[in-house]
């Protein structure tokens, strides 16, 4: 796996349990899944030849995320390596408007959107859907980063300045936003875990609620096969998370993402196979897993890095208030706003598995609960 965040440490667990031997690229020997991984190779993602070394003797290699130059994959792919998802899939993770492109091509619900060079072409761009108008940079961003809703042409020319290749996008009155998780293997074979919401706070998804609460089973059934199409058409092999918003009008299609997801972190403890295990078989072309849920309902709660760095002093009281509370946390320096963790409750009513869950999260970020 190149990259050792988060995802890559969470990987570790159940390629331990399947005998699988798990091998990660890391810039550096801290990084989080460089600290619990024996075989770490350093290196740089952004090297062609620090690649090659590291695909050396592999059966797969798959990523933790999507900065691996596009020609750097098309290179390892071309030399006989085993490479998921391949570059020609990933490519529409990486660039937002080449994964525009194609998902208008084949009929999948997308905001109007067009690429823009300067303000004249943002311009007519509202002048056709009306401001806000939502620039986002084409490659790189994440978390709310790499993303502007400009009202004003004002605004527009601020996002503008700082040289970042843009597309506009209409803006979006969603009721709300849901996720979709399926996995494909090499040879064809699909499955999709259950629509669920995520909630985000400034650009950063803070809870998943799963299932989606109150969500038409036909709407949910059309957000699996939505997702399940894309991974078919763009020729995914791996994990495929699909973020959509919903509307009035609709299910609309947001961004891809072609790895273990932040939206399906609640699958460790709530679904028979989680989405790293899930990954493991997929980009192996072993037979997938099962991706039905423990529990009625399960709510995952990201953890976000505060002022006080000592977490484990308020370890007691979660684990004593709520035995049945999963803490997981990621090897991470703590600072300000950044995912350090997640914790996870299952049950079978919405409101107190939530209450749950966010009473555990706010604790131990911050030392007190209201």
């Amino acid at each position: 796996m190149v990259g050792a965040g988060q995802l890559a440490r969470m990987t570790q667990q159940p390629a331990i349990a399947l005998g699988i031997e798990l091998r990660v690229l890391a810039n550096t020997p801290d990084e989080s899944a460089a600290r619990v991984i024996v075989d770490t190779r350093l290196g740089d993602y952004r090297s062609l030849d620090d690649l090659r070394a590291f695909a050396q003797g592999c059966h797969a290699i798959t990523f933790d995320h999507e900065h691996v130059p596009t020609e750097h994959i098309r290179a390892l792919e071309a030399e006989g390596y085993s490479v998921h998802p391949g570059a020609e899939a990933l490519v529409h993770a990486q660039d937002k408007a080449v994964m525009r492109e194609r998902l208008t091509a084949f009929g999948a619900p997308c905001p109007a959107w067009a690429r823009v060079s300067d303000l004249s072409d943002i311009s007519a761009f509202a002048a056709s859907h009306g401001w806000p108008v939502v620039l986002k940079a084409i490659r790189g961003g994440y978390d709310g980063r790499g993303v502007w809703v400009c009202h004003t042409p004002e605004e527009a020319a601020e996002a503008l300045a700082g040289g970042v290749p843009l597309m506009a996008e209409a803006f979006v009155p969603f009721s709300r936003e849901l996720a979709v998780l399926v996995a494909r293997s090499p040879h064809g074979q699909g499955v999709s875990y259950p629509v669920v919401e995520t909630v985000q706070q400034d650009g950063i998804c803070v809870e998943v609620l799963a299932p989606a609460p109150g969500l038409d089973p036909e709407e949910a059934a059309e957000a699996q096969r939505v997702a399940l199409r894309i991974a078919h058409e763009l020729g995914v092999t791996g994990l495929l998370a699909v973020e959509m918003f919903q509307t009035s009008n609709g299910l609309l299609v947001n961004e891809l993402a072609m790895r273990p997801h932040n939206s399906g972190h609640w699958t460790i403890d709530g679904s028979r196979t989680s989405q790293f295990e899930q990954h493991l078989r997929a980009v192996l072309d072993l037979p997938l897993g099962s991706p039905s849920m423990s529990a009625p309902v399960v709510v995952m709660a990201n953890l976000l890095g505060g002022d006080d760095p000592d977490l484990f002093k308020r370890y007691e009281h979660v684990m004593a208030h709520d035995p049945g509370i999963k803490l997981h946390f990621y090897g991470k320096e703590v600072r300000p706003g950044r995912k350090i963790g997640h914790v996870t409750a299952v049950g079978d009513d919405l409101e107190r598995v939530r209450a749950r869950a966010r009473h555990a999260a706010v604790y131990l970020m911050n030392g007190e609960y209201t």
